[in-house]
């Protein structure tokens, strides 16, 4: 099978969605995702877009079969800053160096933009996506907590 790596577009949004919600069940997570078709569709394709995102779409069936999810930030220490939300892979087409392609197109992207850093988190039991963020030179600081506030209204 062969692939391209492409910005996404606004009809993808299914697509998006679909592999938001396969992450959630991979990460044994599912009854947390609360996010909707439309809200990726408004927050990404919308007046003001909130993240950026890249999709790697089959040759040959023009499936999309992951995407990579990016959003700016500002680092105090070292300004502008793009955090790579997700990054996923359908499981039927991992390693097969899509993973590692769309990675390569969010460094590529994070230098066309003039970015100092790039972050992203990765759960501990996760070894195969940690193997492949080390082998692109990714640093896993193991003495960082990641905390997160809810707005449960």
């Amino acid at each position: 099978m062969g692939f391209i790596i492409r910005d996404a577009v606004r009809s993808d949004v299914s697509d998006i969605h679909r592999l938001i919600k396969e992450l959630a069940v991979f990460e044994e997570a599912e009854n947390e995702m609360v996010l909707s078709l439309e809200e990726v569709a408004n927050d990404g394709f919308g007046d003001q877009p909130l993240y950026h995102c890249f999709v790697a779409e089959d040759s040959e069936t023009h499936k999309v079969v992951g995407i990579a999810l990016t959003y700016l930030r500002y680092s105090t220490w070292k300004g502008k800053a793009l955090h790579l939300e997700d990054l996923i892979v359908e499981v039927e087409h991992r390693g097969k160096g899509i993973g590692s392609a769309l990675l390569d197109h969010v460094i590529s992207y994070g230098k066309s933009i003039k970015v100092r850093r790039i972050g992203w988190e990765v759960l501990d039991w996760n070894t195969n996506a940690i193997a492949l963020y080390e082998s692109k030179g990714a640093k896993v600081l193991k003495n960082w907590y990641v905390v997160q506030l809810e707005n449960n209204e």
